[in-house]
């Protein structure tokens, strides 16, 4: 009985006889779960009468299937379990058309896996450090890092290899010092049975200095005195998304902040609403980047004081350029941005 070894088979022992031409045997002993799962292949080659295939897996449970077939068929055993890695043992036995009955023994395992799960924080990734730490949720074949700077040169495009490290083992990743920030880090993971997950991370964001401005007391129209400054920040994030906008999607975030003074809801409200004004003008006079906007109130004090302080410098804004949503020094709560 001839045996042909697919690609991942683990071990198949068979006792090769004079006659054994009439069937191969191959295995595809690992699937994910969702898309299948592992099966055993008894190719027909020559007329047979049937075969019956035998098996014993290691968790106790038995596997009985018989078939039969014309010269060229190939009969797929599906090895149904549950995920995780299973040994089976047992026996092919074939049935030839002069009456005879001959076997051979098999062994191998069988993978199931469920999907590869990748654990990765915003605070694993060390910007200053050059380096990141991610967890895989089995062992650890190999991980394929890109990292892009803000000046369009790729620092690091390359594998790194493990040597299966155990689930939930921390994996540290480095890449060269590169001119400008980084941009973009592109992560793939695979485990030692070359699943794999991914994710893309936009870590780089901009603020941009400016000049706050001052609103009427409860209000937040923008007087027009206080244009002027909004255009020259305006001017100065224009020329970042020239700059910087043909390496990705950029966006323009807004926080609004309010000194102590009133209740903690009214300026929360009033601090939103001061945002999206700014925004809205940003927008009026031709900026075309996605803008978002929210309001932290008193939430976030520059200058930490007292209730009901009067202090000029917590009435302020912040403008971020950004991909994804920026990330915030203590921010009081998660922000639920707007878009206008």
């Amino acid at each position: 009985m001839r045996i042909r070894a697919c690609l991942f088979v683990a071990s198949i022992l068979s006792a090769a006889a004079a006659w054994a031409d009439q069937v191969e045997v191959s295995l595809d002993p690992k699937a994910l779960i969702g898309q299948g799962v592992p099966t055993l292949n008894v190719h027909i080659v020559e007329p047979i009468a049937g075969f019956e295939v035998k098996l014993k897996r290691s968790d106790g449970k038995d596997v009985l299937v018989r078939g039969g077939g014309r010269p060229g068929d190939v009969r797929k055993i599906q090895l149904t379990q549950p995920e995780g890695k299973l040994g089976y043992k047992g026996e092919l036995s074939v049935n030839l058309p002069n009456g005879s009955t001959s076997s051979m023994p098999l062994e191998f395992d069988a993978e199931l896996f469920g999907p590869l799960r990748m654990k990765l924080e915003k605070e694993d990734v060390d910007l200053e450090n050059r380096k990141l730490t991610f967890r895989l949720s089995r062992p650890a074949g190999k991980a394929h890092l890109k990292v892009l700077m803000d000046t369009g040169r790729v620092a690091m495009d390359d594998d790194v290899l493990f040597i299966g490290e155990p689930a939930d083992t921390p994996l540290e990743l480095t890449w060269p010092t590169a001119s400008g920030r980084v941009m973009r880090i592109d992560l793939q993971a695979y485990d030692t049975s070359t699943f794999f997950t991914g994710v893309e991370l936009y870590p780089w964001q901009v603020d941009i200095p400016h000049e706050e401005v001052s609103f009427d007391t409860a209000k937040w129209d923008i007087r027009p005195v206080e244009q002027p400054k909004l255009d020259k920040s305006l001017s100065d994030i224009q020329e970042a998304v020239s700059k910087y906008g043909r390496l990705a999607e950029i966006k323009l975030y807004v926080a609004g902040h309010t000194d102590t003074q009133g209740g903690t809801s009214y300026n929360r409200g009033l601090s939103l609403n001061r945002a999206r004004s700014i925004g809205a003008y940003f927008r009026r006079k031709g900026l075309r980047i996605p803008v978002f906007y929210e309001g932290f109130g008193e939430e976030a004090l520059m200058v930490p004081t007292p209730d009901e302080t009067d202090e000029q410098r917590n009435r302020r804004a912040e403008y971020i350029i950004t991909i994804q949503p920026p990330v915030l020094k203590n921010p009081p709560f998660p922000p639920k941005w707007q878009r206008l």
